[in-house]
């Protein structure tokens, strides 16, 4: 999937031409899931309705629940940017940071928060007193949900996960000027988990335009498990200290600290905030089998899913499968952030 151009700016009267170099994100469509039923002739007889409530739609919902899981649990580790409030209950102030970094990214107006039940729980607490709309109120009064506030749909969502940080701490950068998705480190303790949050000393975020320093440290994200010492890190986003995506003020000074976020060795509820473009979810069209008793193929909102049925006469029952091929990809963790708290 093709990413957007970007390009520096010419001051003066003298052109100055660049080439236009694309990027894209793979996304791999790999994944297979599916409910497995067996059930007999009788059951066949039953009216549609019946059997749609019975049988269909309990392997549905558990389906598409295992996947949205997949999903979330895959996709958070991604994102490097998180709003820290590690031990602590999610406020409304909390929102509003995350609103400000999706802003200084160039998102949308079109802003998404899933929360997790504890939080959705904080912030409708901590929001109680505030001026509101009277409809978003009295949906947080009925619901206890809290509705579109402070420029997000807010969604609450079971399948939230904690994210364990890791025990890692004293790493320094080992080697000044490093650039891309790796970071050589040295002295440090203690293992970094995948998910694990950090910023480097001096080491400070750009406009994503104008390319001058935020006076903010760059976050970036581990991407694989390290069990470490020293050694290099796997690491998202890229350091880019120039150029037409340029996204760090500089490159890592040598013995720069790495520090990370959050207290080691401890977890702590996620939440996540995001513009759609953030993230990307592809199915494909399996392929429709014959000889067998029936096969359908439907798709509904762009997810396309299967089902196959058989017929054993051993038993006069009816195996049947229902499949969802897939691939997902965060493909621009700019326009996501984390919440961590409680």
């Amino acid at each position: 999937m093709w990413l957007p151009n970007q390009y520096t700016v010419r001051t003066g009267r003298i052109l100055n031409t660049q080439d236009t170099v694309e990027s894209n994100v793979s996304l791999t469509v790999a994944t297979q899931k599916g409910v497995d039923l067996n059930f007999t002739s009788a059951e066949l007889t039953l009216s549609l309705d019946d059997f749609s409530d019975r049988i269909l739609k309990p392997a549905m919902s558990v389906l598409a629940a295992n996947i949205e899981g997949d999903l979330i649990n895959r996709s958070y580790k991604k994102v490097y940017q998180q709003v820290n409030n590690q031990g602590a209950p999610a406020t409304f102030a909390k929102v509003l940071a995350t609103r400000k970094i999706l802003v200084d990214s160039l998102a949308s107006p079109d802003l998404n928060m899933l929360l997790n039940t504890q939080d959705n729980v904080d912030i409708v607490n901590d929001n109680k007193n505030l001026f509101n709309d009277q409809k978003e109120i009295s949906k947080q009064y009925k619901d206890g949900s809290m509705g579109r506030a402070a420029g997000f749909d807010f969604w609450e969502n079971t399948f939230m996960p904690a994210h364990t940080r890791g025990a890692g701490a004293a790493y320094q950068v080992n080697g000044a000027g490093q650039t891309g998705n790796s970071l050589v480190v040295s002295n440090g303790t203690g293992a970094v988990n995948q998910g694990d949050v950090f910023t480097i000393a001096g080491v400070f975020r750009v406009h994503p335009e104008t390319k001058t320093s935020t006076g903010l440290l760059q976050q970036f994200v581990v991407t694989t498990n390290y069990a470490g010492g020293a050694g290099t890190l796997a690491i998202s986003p890229a350091i880019v200290p120039t150029g037409p995506r340029q996204n760090v003020s500089m490159a890592p000074a040598a013995n720069a600290a790495v520090t990370f976020a959050g207290p080691a060795s401890t977890a702590s509820g996620i939440s996540l905030a995001f513009d759609k473009d953030a993230f990307a979810f592809v199915t494909a069209d399996l392929v429709m089998p014959k000889g067998v008793d029936f096969a359908s193929r439907q798709v509904l909102d762009g997810i396309s899913m299967r089902i196959v049925r058989a017929y054993s006469i051993s038993d006069d029952t009816f195996p049947c499968r229902l499949d969802i091929l897939y691939g997902d990809e965060v493909i621009r963790p700019e326009l996501a952030v984390r919440v961590a708290s409680n």
